[in-house]
């Protein structure tokens, strides 16, 4: 005989509803709820939402109050069961390709979409065509205002070993997941964005790395958990309660934004011999975004060490891209915050050979704005870096194939791809879907950029 689920019942009993109001609210018999706190039935996938929703609980927590109470269970195996169910929800099926990020995308209506509906864009986010990085005026303030309250994530989170909630999310990751990468370092974080008169104006504060990834990835296991639930459909926002609380993603008084920077680099060639650098990210060295194929260099906008001078003297697009090719490209030591002094970029290398390079015209970087990730609400900046061929084997001969996040992905036993759109299109699986839009706009934009 099934035992009664008294978490149910207690939780129930807490908002203050009777069997009578309950199932009166969620227009079932009277005999249905009865059934669902002895344990004699289960939820149907589309009463889900709507029983989350009036026990006002996550999908997670409605699954936990459906548990069994046949036997108490052993400290021990209460954190096991909950660190297991966790880790099912992050590796869902489908969470490392673009299928959940593109299914979280419908939940947005099509105004807030780029073009190909794979990334989100706000009210002047993406410009109609790339502006030259000189076009993009940044300003940055000591007065960052407080991280936005949001509703509790803990149903988002397991339990420690010693039988706790966790309360961030890159804990439970560098416990449970335990990627190479995964530091806490300072952030620019993004205050405002206006696009006036062909130029774009950004203003940033600072936060950190880790305070960005928590909301990011909560509201990623959020809608994972949710797409488990409605069996692989998309969910209701009423299975959402944090994606709903945020409301306007684009809102950076509603939630916290850390822009990074991905830069596709074209090598300009003779006639239609372009070619672009691709890097599949190792899902065993990152937090998040592992197995998918980028674009190269990516990486956060973040100043090069803790120093205040550094936080001043790093705020620049272009310094920051610099550093990242050093990085991906060069396999140089990571600029990871550590340093005891500020980067000299007009004299140490590579950085002065990058800024030779610019002013003479043989390395351009087109900004195009800002679009957000639909799993995460994560925004990031797409700009493009065209490099005349003689230059870019000169700087970067000795690229890497392998760096810390992952490996360079080459065709016909070279380290890029041809930027065709033929290319593209067989590409178009492996992508990320920033990605896979950046290069969609550079194709339509190639006698700009390449002209």
């Amino acid at each position: 005989m099934a035992m009664r689920r008294r978490r149910l019942i207690a939780r129930r009993e807490l908002l203050g509803h009777t069997q009578e109001s309950l199932a009166a609210e969620l227009g079932v018999d009277l005999s249905t709820v009865g059934r669902w706190e002895r344990g004699a039935q289960g939820l149907t996938p589309g009463m889900r939402p709507r029983l989350a929703k009036a026990l006002k609980v996550s999908a997670t927590d409605l699954a936990a109050l459906f548990a069994s109470d046949e036997k108490t269970e052993a400290p021990g195996d209460a954190v096991r069961r909950s660190q297991e169910q966790w880790l099912r929800v992050r590796k869902a099926p489908g969470a490392r390709g673009r299928e959940l990020a593109e299914l979280a995308a419908w939940l947005y209506p099509a105004g807030q979409r780029a073009p190909g509906g794979h990334v989100l864009a706000g009210p002047g986010w993406l410009l109609p065509q790339p502006i030259e990085l000189e076009q993009v005026r940044l300003h940055f303030t000591d007065q960052t205002p407080p991280v936005p309250e949001l509703p509790s994530t803990a149903g988002l989170l397991p339990l420690n070993d010693r039988g706790e909630p966790y309360t961030d999310y890159s804990r439970a990751v560098r416990d449970l997941v335990r990627p190479r990468l995964l530091e806490n370092r300072v952030s620019y974080r993004l205050l405002g964005l206006r696009a006036v008169d062909g130029t774009l104006e950004l203003e940033f504060g600072t936060t950190t790395f880790f305070e960005v990834f928590h909301v990011k990835s909560c509201l990623a296991h959020e809608f994972k958990a949710a797409y488990l639930a409605a069996q692989g459909s998309v969910p209701g926002w009423d299975a959402l309660p944090l994606r709903q609380a945020i409301g306007d993603p684009f809102d950076p008084r509603r939630l916290v934004m850390s822009p990074g920077i991905v830069t596709l680099t074209l090598r300009r060639g003779a006639g239609d011999g372009h070619r672009f650098v691709l890097h599949e990210r190792d899902g065993d060295s990152v937090a998040d975004g592992g197995s998918l194929c980028s674009l190269m260099p990516a990486g956060e906008f973040q100043p090069s060490s803790v120093q205040a001078v550094d936080v001043r003297n790093d705020f620049s697009l272009w310094r920051n891209i610099m550093r990242e090719y050093s990085e991906e490209f060069l396999a140089n030591p990571e600029h990871d915050g550590n340093g005891a002094r500020a980067i000299d970029y007009a004299s140490e290398e590579p950085f002065a050979s990058f800024e030779q390079a610019r002013a003479a015209g043989q390395l351009r970087v087109w900004h195009y704005g800002l679009v957000a990730d639909p799993l995460t609400l994560g925004p990031s900046q797409r700009t493009v870096a065209v490099v005349d061929d003689v230059e870019f084997d000169r700087l970067f001969g000795a690229m890497t194939r392998v760096n810390d996040e992952g490996r360079v992905v080459g065709e016909g036993g070279r380290a890029d791809m041809p930027f065709t759109d033929e290319a593209i299109t067989r590409l178009e699986p492996r992508l990320s879907p920033g990605s896979l839009s950046l290069l969609r706009m550079a194709w339509r934009d190639r006698h700009l950029l390449l002209g």
